[in-house]
């Protein structure tokens, strides 16, 4: 089977589909991140391999240019922070990061980021392998390099680029403050959930100091009422039970943790709620916890964005004048720090066009925009 990418003695380039590199005085090639779906890892492996065995060098690189294609050139665009080297036979993703925190020193902080990096790698197939400070500064900032190694079998060049790329914007997220629901999610299974503290709850993130209480419906009601709210908005979010809220004058943040009890049937006891409660079942939905080995720690439910077509997500049951109703449902969705219901106009219109597509294969005509 012809190789993606090629290593050519007679003109020392590499060949790949759409072009050629030559040997650039850096120590390696240059690539532009949008060229790295052409070619497979297993594939630049064994070029950057045959090249360092011609110049008889311990490390051969790829390094990589991100943006405008347009103005990429191989000879003189300046490489990313992501680069993918060749080190005594190993393929590795070289990371580059850059922190002003003060608090960590050159024996501390390899063991913060390795606790930061280790379950998201693991998912990614990936592990660790060294962290390294390139130059060494009395003062910040401070450049690190992370060494990754990844499972090479069927995956692109691209994919390993991507997971340099992800690495560095969850570390970024730590060092800025700046979270997503993508960096959070990460954060809380690497047990780093102290990042939190201090950021605000919003429209994608909601934390509650105590378990809900699933021994009643009243309990079961308000977390698939919590998922709801998040399955039903734009971008998704994460309920977070283990944490504390404060009210500021701005809004609400996330002020302290407190763990709560975890077992071996806490999960599933969360779980069962959702299953009898919300219906449709959210795509992707992800509930987990991280323990600190004490029998506590916090529990996290991980809601995607879902598709247009599954939504509004129903609540089975409804709390009425204090009491749980069974036969009723409910619709909520997720604005800012509180929910809102949806209204019935919105409710009917879903329903008028779903059963118009089922009799007559188009949506119903509004006479006032004909």
């Amino acid at each position: 089977m012809p190789r993606t990418i090629r290593f050519d003695r007679r003109s020392e380039e590499l060949h790949f589909e759409s072009a050629s590199r030559r040997y650039r005085d850096v120590d390696g090639y240059v690539f532009h991140e949008s060229e790295l779906a052409q070619f497979k890892a297993v594939d630049l492996k064994n070029a950057l391999q045959s090249a360092a065995n011609l110049y008889e060098a311990d490390e051969m690189g790829a390094f990589i240019v991100e943006g405008d294609m347009g103005e990429f050139d191989d000879e003189w665009s300046p490489p990313g922070p992501v680069q993918i080297t060749i080190k005594k036979g190993i393929l590795l993703v070289e990371i580059h990061i850059v922190t002003r925190a003060e608090e960590y020193d050159e024996e501390t902080l390899p063991e913060v980021y390795r606790l930061i990096l280790a379950p998201y790698l693991a998912r990614r197939k990936a592990k660790l392998r060294d962290i390294e400070m390139t130059v060494e500064y009395h003062t910040a900032p401070y450049v690190w390099r992370i060494d990754i190694e990844c499972d090479l079998r069927n995956r692109l060049a691209r994919d390993l680029f991507e997971v340099g790329s992800d690495a560095i914007v969850l570390l970024e997220a730590v060092e800025s403050g700046q979270l997503t629901r993508e960096t959070t999610i990460e954060l809380l299974r690497a047990g780093r959930s102290d990042a939190l503290i201090g950021q605000p709850e919003g429209s994608w993130l909601d934390v509650k100091s105590a378990h809900y209480d699933l021994d009643t419906q009243h309990g079961k009601l308000a977390i698939a009422q919590a998922v709801a709210r998040f399955a039903n908005a734009e971008h998704g979010g994460i309920v977070v039970v283990g944490m504390r809220g404060k009210k500021v004058p701005s809004g609400e943040i996330i002020h302290s943790s407190c763990p709560v009890p975890i077992d071996g049937r806490t999960l599933r006891r969360y779980q069962s709620a959702l299953e009898n409660h919300l219906y449709p079942p959210p795509d992707l939905l992800e509930i987990e916890d991280f323990s600190n080995g004490r029998g506590q720690g916090i529990v996290f439910v991980h809601i995607p964005p879902q598709p247009e077509e599954l939504k509004p997500f129903l609540v089975h049951g409804a709390v009425v004048d204090g009491q749980v109703e069974g036969a009723f449902i409910s619709i909520v969705r997720r604005r800012g720090e509180g929910s809102i219901p949806i209204t019935a106009p919105a409710i009917h219109s879903t329903l008028a066009a779903g059963r118009a597509l089922l009799r007559r294969g188009q949506l119903p005509t509004d006479p006032h925009n004909q």
